[in-house]
């Protein structure tokens, strides 16, 4: 035993394990220290590494304690060596208990520093329940703005019905929303970014990034259009005198100043003390809720005594009545009559004999009740709408009018439309009233039990929101008269708010209300959406909004808030609360749309991972939400629609080329496995048709000794021939054990996919390792490929160094792999000088690409030129096809058929048929027979078996062992039992001229005897090879590529020797060179 280890006996006892502690010091006693037998004093004493990789991997939250780790017990010894990479379920349970979401939204988290510098955050607990934490925050948001000021007007112009139709919908669609929303949201935790969160984890970095984009660019319209409404509430209805333009048109320019300016105010409040804005939401709930409270009582009210606001009518047409107190022509004052403030509106001088206009004239001024009350039956008027151009006066039907022929468009004493109003510019005015559906799931991380906090509380939300809606339009149409509905800003009823005068028990409770809601709304967005922008910086996938993921050293986002109000600061400029609304209906709803997507794939995928704790949704309720909201899209604007889906469509194409490659393990890559392994099975069913086959490449791809690319043409060669369609399949064989060289594997599938991007292939890389590459190479050809995807071509480079290489494993891996493709009916294509290919970049301007069709195997030689050709590189060449005549054939009619048959296939090509008689074999074949027979011979020889190798060696060392005097003596008269054969080519050369110096004297006929040995076999197949080469050489000498037919290799194997020197012969002096040899099956048809 080492004298550096002690062994301790653990033992259960109370002193056993005091002693065990005392001999090691106090220090906990690991595992491996008490059944470790024996340990190397170099590993011993090696610091431990890789903590850092370590760290990074484990599946701790928060890993602390990292340096290192004992295990006290021996329960669990079995598993002792795997305590690092897999901890113990107790530390795991231990470390999710401690686990601490860090509250997000806008509260400020106060940070100190210790002793040591390191910035600490101190977070409290969160305790936020469902009431506080979802309920009151989403009524907060989704009541606003629009309820106060538009509402009422929305009811007047849509009736009842439209109304009625118009909120249903839009309720509907959140509803449905928000239960996509809570399935997502009790699927696990939801840490910063709230539905930005969502999207992303669910749909991916491309749709989140988009979609978040889009619910930031929503919030902030959304600033605008509260700041906006502020403007409005304070300009019309508080200080009316405080404009800074004339009335009229250039109402909008005091909107732009006087909103530049409260947004400036605003964002300072934001900038300096956004924990003011948090503790004054309440208020701002507070005056929303008072607002309502005021309102309904003030509908209560009306059965007892409706109030006491009166409107005019001059026939039926509606006045202003803010600048006359009495709605008559004239009045009596101590016996004379006199004319009233309402005269000068109409005449050109306030005596009774002015010049007034006719309507004027014809028309009686009537006083009728402004709110009649709930018994009154105003509402059988008001349930259907009244639409019209701009400039539309307001009308009451029922009231009598004397028709006038007009001669004036003076139209400033009526009351009229400011807009054109239709349906659908309603339905994306309301929209924005039934937002904010979000802020519960915004505050997850402040709730002590978000995952049933956030499906109730926003549930419960919505449906107390929609109630309040829903009532208020029926409440509306069922005690206020139609004309003052339809007055948009109150003009008849003394410049009140509509729902002003109804409310009790004054219209400054509602005034006063809906101008803070209005504020407080406008803080909560600026104080949100930069945050949103910082989440989204923060994730990295869009590169340019890095800038905005920085801000304080507390955290605030100060870059973001600024692209905040600038983008907020266009939509003031709009200066028309109508204007905006549908802008931040579009992104909204382009939001919502995609809540919904990602729960319907989530659900219809049933990813394993997919287990929300909220049960109460359906597939088919999420598709049912996606749909309303693409609906309600272009309900509201088509246009608009156009440009937001334009606008996430920019936004996705930019994360999905130059974001940052992000894995969330999103519905989106589950959807595309889903799809990708249904068309497999789709593709194994029904067999390929000829008119889609194409070349599915397997490339078979060597590395040299560095694990880099040998040949890198080969996959440019294929970028040519492929030109991105099809199946690329790029591989390598690395000899030995996967257990021992598993990484250089991997290493070298890296490098080919660096080569592949270099050489712009795509497609697949995959590096196997085998005991050799003879069965690497096999299992590639049989398993390649997955389904109806599976290779039909193999690509592979000639072996250039057989004639030089020692062993024969070059030439029987080759052969054996021709062999398999033939048997597994597979296309061979083969590359010889595929290094002097051209590459990507080359531009081939004129040339040839030559043909020589000798047999045919289903027509691949002719698809590939064609193939070939639409590629860049190749594009200038011309086709041309040789093919050849035999004596019997009729070369004229074989040109002719050819030439027909081009032209049915719809290729381009010059033809040429070659002539080859029967001619007798030369002396140069027979020679160059014996030279292979020659060569087979020695290689035969030098196949010594490893027992001889080891025989000889020691035959060797024997005789050197011997006394040096008895080896001279033997070595000057025998010769040994064994010649060491080392064969090299100039080894070779020099023998065949030793052996024949004693026949220099002999001519050719001498030599006869010696030819007559040979394989009559041989001497005929080296008889083709050198006419074809003769032919091919003299035709295509000058072409940038060229194809042949490849010839089988023999049936017998004992010939396998000769086949490669065939082929060298066929090729001979031929620079580029393409060897084609066909699957078996027709790839080109005549037909369309």
């Amino acid at each position: 035993m080492p004298t550096n280890f002690t062994v301790v006996p653990v033992e259960d006892s109370e002193d056993a394990s005091n002693s065990a502690g005392a001999a090691e010091g106090s220090k906990p006693i690991s595992l491996g220290k008490i059944f470790g037998e024996e340990v190397d004093e170099d590993n011993s004493e090696e610091p431990h590494s890789g903590d850092d990789s370590q760290r990074e991997s484990r599946p701790f939250i928060n890993p602390d304690n990292d340096g290192e780790h004992y295990y006290d017990g021996k329960n669990m010894a079995l598993f002792e060596e795997e305590m690092d990479s897999t901890p113990m379920v107790s530390s795991l349970l231990n470390k999710l208990a401690n686990y601490t979401n860090l509250t997000q939204g806008v509260r400020e988290h106060e940070e100190a520093e210790n002793e040591d510098g390191v910035r600490r955050v101190t977070v409290t607990v969160p305790q936020m329940g469902t009431f506080i934490g979802v309920y009151l925050p989403c009524m907060q948001n989704i009541l606003g703005v629009i309820l106060f000021l538009r509402l009422t007007w929305i009811v007047g112009t849509a009736g009842i019905l439209g109304s009625f139709a118009i909120v249903s919908m839009c309720c509907i669609c959140t509803l449905l929303t928000a239960i996509s929303m809570s399935a997502i949201a009790t699927n696990g935790v939801v840490p910063a970014g709230g539905s930005y969160y969502m999207i992303s984890r669910s749909l991916g970095p491309e749709f989140g990034g988009a979609v978040g984009l889009c619910f930031y660019l929503g919030t902030t319209f959304a600033g605008s259009l509260y700041i906006l409404g502020t403007i409005e509430i304070l300009l019309t209805y508080i200080i009316p005198t405080a404009t800074l333009f004339e009335e009229g048109a250039a109402m909008p320019n005091n909107m732009r100043v006087y909103g530049t300016c409260c947004l400036v105010l605003m964002a300072l409040v934001v900038f300096v003390g956004v924990k003011y804005v948090n503790k004054l939401a309440l208020v701002f709930l507070a005056c929303v809720i008072l607002s309502i409270m005021a309102t309904y009582a003030g509908v209560i009210k009306t059965l007892i005594e409706p109030p006491e606001f009166k409107i005019c009518l001059l026939g039926n047409r509606t006045l202003k009545n803010e600048k006359f107190e009495t709605c008559a022509k004239t009045k009596v004052v101590k016996n004379i009559t006199v004319t009233t403030d309402l005269w000068p509106l109409f005449c050109d001088s306030e005596y009774p004999n002015a010049t007034c206009k006719e309507y004027f004239i014809s028309n009686n001024l009537t006083e009728i009740q402004a709110i009649p009350g709930l018994l009154s039956g105003v509402i059988k008027d008001n349930l259907w709408g009244n639409y019209g151009p701009a400039g539309t006066l307001i009308e009451k039907e029922s009231q009598p009018s004397a028709p006038v022929k007009e001669t004036t468009t003076d139209i400033s004493p009526y009351v009229f439309n400011d807009i054109t109003t239709f349906f659908t510019l309603l339905v994306g005015i309301y929209f924005p009233s039934v937002t904010g559906i979000m802020a519960g799931s915004n505050r997850s991380g402040d709730l002590r039990d978000a995952q049933r906090s956030i499906p109730i509380g926003t549930i419960m939300a919505i449906l107390t929101t929609s109630f309040i809606y829903i009532s208020c339009v029926v409440l509306f149409g069922a005690c206020i008269e139609g004309v003052v509905l339809r007055d948009k800003f109150g003009y008849s009823v003394k410049k009140n708010p509509v729902i002003g005068i109804l409310a009790w028990p004054s219209p400054w409770v509602i005034v006063i209300g809906s101008f803070f809601s209005c504020c407080g709304a406008g803080l909560q967005s600026l104080t949100g959406a930069p945050r949103l922008l910082q989440a989204i910086a923060r994730d990295g996938i869009i590169p340019f909004l890095q800038v905005f993921g920085h801000g304080k050293s507390n955290g605030e986002p100060t870059w973001a808030l600024l692209l905040t109000v600038g983008i907020c600061e266009i939509g003031i400029l709009i200066a028309s609360l109508d204007a905006v609304a549908p802008i931040l209906s579009m992104f909204f709803l382009m939001c919502y749309l995609f809540v919904n997507l990602a729960c319907a794939v989530q659900t219809l995928l049933r990813t394993p991972n997919w287990r929300p704790r909220f049960k109460f949704y359906h597939w088919t309720l999420s598709f049912l939400g996606m749909s309303l909201c693409l609906s309600l899209m272009f309900i509201c604007s088509w246009y608009y629609a156009l440009v937001a889906m334009v606008i996430a469509g920019c936004i996705y194409k930019y994360i999905e080329y130059r974001g940052a490659e992000k894995e969330w393990g999103d519905g989106i890559r589950g959807l595309s496995l889903n799809a990708a392994r249904y068309a497999l099975i789709r593709l194994e069913e029904v067999q390929l048709h000829t008119k889609n086959w194409r070349p599915q490449l397997l490339v078979l791809c060597k590395l040299d000794s560095d694990l880099a690319v040998k040949h890198p043409r080969l996959l440019s060669f294929t970028t040519q021939l492929k030109a991105g369609k099809g199946l690329t399949i790029v591989c390598s064989v690395l000899v030995g054990t996967y257990m021992t060289r598993g990484n250089d594997a991997k290493t070298g599938e890296q490098n080919l996919k660096a080569v592949m991007a270099a050489e712009r292939t795509k497609g697949f890389c995959h590096v196997v390792v085998s005991s050799n590459l003879r069965d690497g190479f096999s299992l590639l050809i049989q398993s390649a490929g997955l389904g109806g995807m599976k290779h039909n071509a193999v690509l592979m480079a000639w072996p250039a160094g057989w004639k030089q290489a020692r062993d024969s494993s070059a030439r029987r891996n080759f052969i054996e792999t021709v062999r398999e493709t033939t048997a597994a009916h597979q296309a061979l294509l083969v590359a010889k000088n595929i290094d002097r290919f051209p590459d990507n970049h080359e531009r081939l301007k004129n040339g040839f690409i030559d043909v020589w069709w000798i047999v045919h195997d289903g027509g691949l030689l002719m698809l590939l030129p064609f193939l070939l050709s639409q590629h860049k590189v190749w594009r200038k060449c011309k086709m041309r096809i040789f093919t050849v005549a035999q004596m019997d054939d009729n070369s004229i009619q074989m040109k002719k058929d050819l030439q027909m048959f081009l032209y049915h296939l719809r290729l381009d090509a010059e033809v040429e048929v070659v002539e080859m008689h029967d001619s007798d074999i030369s002396a140069f074949t027979y020679e160059k027979t014996l030279m292979m027979e020659q060569r087979s011979q020695m290689l035969k020889q030098m196949q010594l078996s490893r027992t001889e190798r080891e025989r000889e060696a020691q035959l060797i060392h024997d005789r050197n062992t011997a006394s040096h005097s008895a080896t001279n003596d033997k070595a000057a008269g025998a010769t040994p039992d064994r010649v060491h054969m080392t064969w090299t080519k100039d080894k070779l050369v020099s023998e065949r001229n030793r052996q024949r110096e004693g026949m220099a004297v002999k001519d050719m006929f001498n030599m006869k005897p010696e030819w007559e040995h040979l394989s009559q076999s041989n001497v005929r197949r080296m008889h083709t090879a050198v006419k074809l080469n003769e032919a091919v050489a003299k035709k295509s000498h000058d072409s940038q590529l060229v194809l042949l037919n490849m010839p089988g290799p023999p049936k017998n194997k004992k010939g396998d020797e000769n086949y490669m020197e065939f082929l060298e012969v066929l090729m001979e002096g031929l620079d580029r060179v393409l060897l084609v040899r066909g699957g078996g099956r027709e790839v080109i048809t005549i037909y369309s």
